[in-house]
């Protein structure tokens, strides 16, 4: 291994879990401000009626996941759609991460299903707008991606 290896892949760490966190605290910012669509089909119905409101295309997995066609197969549509319509797209693994940074119950005392973390939208309505750093660093790393032909960049959230 080089020397600009060594140096490049630890710039390239320290990038992602900056970006990581950057994600982390515009999730809980958008949430705050009722700002996310959390599960894939409301997320679906969302970006069909008003697709301009959508600012961040988040979607999860973890290992399990991986053979599940049929959320491939939603994966692979809604990653069209947000290539259509100039939405940044971000795929992340750590859905459970995703559910303690939301703090999301993973079951909850009445027995009902938790919601669907696969996919989860931050809008950003024109009213209030949201502003914060976290989203414009997150912007920021989907757009040097796509210059980089990686049009759906990948982070592994870490659980804590």
């Amino acid at each position: 291994m080089t020397l600009e290896e060594v140096v490049g892949s630890n710039s390239t760490e320290k990038k992602m879990e900056t970006v990581s966190q950057a994600l982390e605290e515009l999730l809980v910012a958008a949430q705050r401000q009722d700002c996310l669509t959390v599960g894939v089909y409301e997320s679906a119905k969302l970006m069909n009626v008003d697709p301009d409101s959508v600012v961040l295309c988040v979607l999860a997995t973890d290992e399990e996941d991986l053979d599940d066609i049929a959320l491939q197969i939603h994966f692979t549509l809604l990653q069209a759609f947000c290539c259509d319509n100039d939405i940044n797209i971000l795929r992340v693994s750590g859905v459970r991460r995703l559910a303690q940074v939301l703090e999301e119950d993973t079951e909850d005392g009445n027995g009902n299903e938790p919601r669907d973390l696969h996919c989860i939208l931050v809008t950003n309505p024109p009213v209030q707008p949201l502003q914060c750093q976290a989203l414009q660093d997150v912007s920021s790393f989907c757009e040097e991606s796509r210059c980089r032909n990686q049009w759906v960049p990948s982070l592994e959230l870490q659980d804590r």
